[in-house]
């Protein structure tokens, strides 16, 4: 199984946009029962908190749910039970690597990485642009769910 968790800084926007998104890629290619996603933060400010409503809205306007998610904040721990820890941008790739303590394996990754360009996940939540939080979102879950598939992580 493998088990990818995907982090941003408040878990309400980008990152369970990709886990939900992740969810349905791999629904739709049948393969529910060979990965385990999930998401997190690496801050403390949303936990608890739901989907923020504008992402629930453009995962909605997809056919995708999030019903029931609410922010997390990621753990060292997590480094140890996840195969893939997918940042959406440069400073949550920093702070994974410091709550971490370090990438050792080299699980700690770019989600646009996986797209094959370079660049941070844009931020709807200063941006207010969810389109292009989805168009990014949804390239660098393809990438990746292709680079899994493939074996070249």
């Amino acid at each position: 199984m493998t088990k990818i968790l995907f982090v941003c800084h408040g878990n309400i926007c980008r990152s369970p946009m990709a886990e939900f998104v992740m969810k349905d890629l791999v629904k739709k290619a049948g393969l529910e029962r060979q990965f385990q996603i999930a998401s997190a933060a690496t801050s403390t400010e949303e936990t608890g908190s739901p989907v923020y409503p504008p992402a629930r809205r453009k995962l909605a306007e997809h056919g995708i749910s999030c019903a029931g998610k609410t922010a997390r904040q990621l753990t060292k721990a997590d480094y140890g039970q996840y195969d893939f820890l997918i940042g959406m941008d440069r400073a949550n790739i920093r702070n994974m690597n410091r709550i971490c303590g370090g990438d050792p394996e080299g699980k700690i990754r770019l989600l646009l990485d996986c797209a094959g360009r370079s660049g941070d996940v844009a931020d709807p939540w200063y941006t207010g642009d969810f389109d292009a939080t989805w168009r990014d979102v949804l390239a660098g879950c393809t990438g990746l769910l292709r680079a899994v598939r493939e074996e070249r992580f």
